[in-house]
């Protein structure tokens, strides 16, 4: 008896050890000589190219205004800001003395070159599923790339979260490293559009929704998340549209930013669709078509005419005729420039999340991007007034209830922007 309790309490002593000696376990990868341009082959510098662009590594990768590829760009998360590293081949502050062996293992095990567990902002829970000569082609790439010496912040995070062996616990709940297994029954379009989408294009890392610790919820895939404030609105199971997408209308969408039977990208969705317009577009149809085959659609019921009609006498009318309906109309056949609201996923959305940021912040197309512009109104209406057109839109254009904690959602949004 006495053995059996002192070894009931030694399984936690040993199982402690061992989780110790796993979180300390990594070592340093040693550094190499940055490669030569030369020697990287141009084929796989290109499909590199094309990867990160399906990856839209830039983004995550890049400070506003800054060098891209260079770091500095801070991911908002719900216990801190972690900013993206300095990925140009620098051999102090980025990753020229990297060799491919390091550069695999951080995409597929989430170790850096030194051995320091990484943060999960960077998803390599997904990147894990990338084929051998897809992490080659990226390092090739990166490789490529012009070296800048730019050091990236400190991430802005509690003290104890600095301390990444404790990424190590986050790693044995959460994290299952592995390769991408085909499926030889479906269509080989589709396959190719799952890889993309469970590993480059890892959409799951803000369309699937997550726990406590911020791990994907495996059963909930693709079923609709939040990033940077927005909401990312479910792309796989029961999703309610006002038109069936189409392989046509989604492959547009997700090169274009914009359909208009669906709505425009926006917020971090709009540098994806910059990104993807720049591959070729059997990216897109690939990823088009194995959405398609998870999307369980249902269309929406049609407006109540009286229900619009009584819309007119809500506070957020007037005020929707001076700023929004030159572009909006009040029909879709009166929408001549903007997008018609009764079509929009954002106005019929179980959040106000989408619909409070297209009102405050608008759409701003980059240079060379597409999709329609809309201004933002931050530094003309009050939250109040706000909320109002938020609420006048949904009953106007839309057979849903109203939305809840309306006042609450413009409040969240306009403090994270630092609006008064």
């Amino acid at each position: 008896m006495i053995r059996i309790v002192l070894l009931l309490l030694g399984l936690p002593v040993v199982a402690g050890l061992a989780f110790l000696a796993y979180a300390l376990s990594p070592a340093a990868i040693e550094p190499v000589p940055r490669p030569a341009r030369a020697s990287l082959s141009s084929l796989a510098v290109e499909r590199g190219a094309r990867l990160a662009r399906i990856g839209n590594c830039q983004t995550c990768h890049t400070a506003a205004g800054g060098p891209s590829y260079a770091g500095g760009y801070g991911v908002e998360t719900p216990f801190g800001t972690i900013y993206g590293t300095n990925l140009t081949p620098d051999e102090e502050t980025g990753i020229g003395h990297w060799s491919l062996a390091a550069f695999e293992r951080a995409m597929r095990e989430g170790i850096g070159a030194r051995g320091e567990h990484l943060y999960p902002a960077f998803p390599y829970d997904h990147f894990t599923k990338l084929s051998d000569g897809d992490i080659a082609a990226l390092y090739a790439f990166l490789m490529s790339r012009e070296p800048v010496r730019r050091e990236t912040p400190e991430n802005d995070l509690p003290a104890f979260l600095r301390f990444r062996p404790l990424l190590a616990g986050w790693k044995l709940l959460a994290f299952s490293d592995g390769r991408f297994v085909p499926d030889a029954e479906l269509d080989p379009a589709v396959d190719y559009g799952r890889y993309l989408v469970e590993g480059a294009a890892h959409c799951g890392a803000c369309h699937t929704p997550r726990n406590l610790i911020q791990a994907e919820i495996a059963s909930k895939a693709l079923e609709g998340g939040q990033s940077g404030g927005w909401s990312a609105p479910a792309i796989a199971g029961a999703v309610s549209v006002s038109a069936p997408w189409t392989a046509d209308a989604l492959t547009t969408y997700l090169r274009d930013g914009y359909s208009r039977d669906h709505g425009a990208g926006a917020g971090p969705m709009q540098p994806v669709g910059f990104n993807l317009a720049r591959t070729p577009e059997e990216d897109a149809q690939a990823i088009a078509a194995y959405l398609l085959s998870v999307m369980d659609q249902s269309v929406r019921p049609a407006i109540d005419p009286a229900r619009a009609a009584q819309a007119e006498a809500l506070p957020g009318a007037p005020l929707f005729a001076g700023a929004c309906a030159r572009c909006h109309g009040g029909s879709a056949a009166g929408a001549s420039q903007g997008l018609p609201l009764e079509q929009s996923g954002t106005v019929h959305a179980e959040t106000p999340r989408n619909l409070v940021n297209f009102i405050l912040h608008g759409r701003q197309p980059a240079r060379g991007d597409t999709g329609p512009a809309m201004p933002g109104f931050a530094g003309v209406l009050t939250r109040a007034q706000v909320a109002e057109i938020a609420a006048y839109v949904r009953a106007r254009y839309s057979a849903e209830p109203p939305f809840s904690k309306l006042g609450e959602s413009v409040d969240e949004i306009a403090d994270r922007a630092g609006l008064p």
